[in-house]
């Protein structure tokens, strides 16, 4: 099983799809890595020899910002806009969308459960 970037990759998957378990590596760059290493994309995590994961370790942790790191830099770019008064940064305070989603109806993922609902009328 390899171990890369503090994640192990799941063994019976193809690398390309494998490289995706590491936050901050999505399909496209898992695909330019495995360009520049010259591994085929269609092998399994399984079939990797041990010179192949040494050298996806070695780009992966040097040439791109992933898990930890990634989180961390993400969390202090939300609160730099929250510092400055963005209109993003209002938006992040306030648990509403901040790419410009309705909000009158929907946006419940952002807003939370629905509170006060009408109570029914006694009958009689």
């Amino acid at each position: 099983m390899a171990h890369i970037a503090g994640v192990e990759l799941p063994k019976d998957k193809r690398v390309v799809i494998g490289l995706t378990y590491i936050y901050g590596i999505g399909r496209t760059t898992a695909s330019k890595i495995l360009d520049r290493t010259g591994i085929d994309p269609d092998r399994k995590v399984k079939d990797l020899t041990l010179e192949e994961e040494k050298l996806l370790r070695d780009i992966v942790t040097t040439e791109h910002i992933v898990e930890g790191e990634m989180r961390t830099q993400m969390a202090m770019d939300i609160k730099r806009l929250m510092e400055i008064g963005s209109y993003r940064g209002m938006r992040h305070k306030r648990s509403m969308p901040v790419r410009g989603q309705r909000t009158h109806t929907n946006a419940r993922t952002r807003r939370g459960r629905r509170r006060g609902t009408a109570v029914g009328k006694k009958k009689g």
